[in-house]
């Protein structure tokens, strides 16, 4: 019998919440690709902006959402060819530090258009900011714990 996980991301082409089914058979096995799941997040960012009206509350935080989401994903690839330990550590933070910021912004995002019908994706994605930055923070603290 086969596991299946299930983990709720966000449809590129129709921009609603669906379900991606990972079988984790010996036959299948998957290997969790962390540096997608970031580009998934930012082009999901992107996505999401080109929906928002631009007006002039809208436009900075715009702005802001989008550096930050793209940024966290090109940190997180940068650690990984980080050329020392220091590196790693210091590119790693950045990530954790940019998805934070992410999560701000969407946040401030989601008061400046109000009850609009994107309110559901940007709930989703604060939800994946939030859980990358557990990971982040997870990475973080096994670094120092083994300093």
């Amino acid at each position: 019998m086969q596991n299946i996980k299930k983990q709720t991301i966000i449809d590129r082409n129709s921009f609603t919440n669906s379900e991606l089914q990972i079988t984790n058979s010996p036959k299948a096995a998957l290997k969790y690709d962390l540096e997608e799941r970031t580009e998934i997040f930012g082009e999901n960012i992107i996505y999401l902006c080109k929906k928002v009206k631009v007006a002039p509350i809208t436009r900075s935080i715009i702005d802001q959402l989008v550096k930050a989401a793209t940024s966290t994903g090109a940190n997180y690839i940068e650690a990984n060819g980080a050329i020392s330990k220091p590196d790693f550590k210091n590119k790693i933070h950045i990530a954790l530090k940019e998805a934070k910021e992410s999560r701000h912004w969407l946040r401030m995002l989601k008061v400046a258009v109000g009850n609009l019908p994107i309110q559901n994706e940007i709930e989703s994605l604060s939800a994946e900011a939030q859980e990358l930055i557990l990971i982040f923070r997870k990475i973080t603290q096994t670094l120092k714990k083994n300093e």
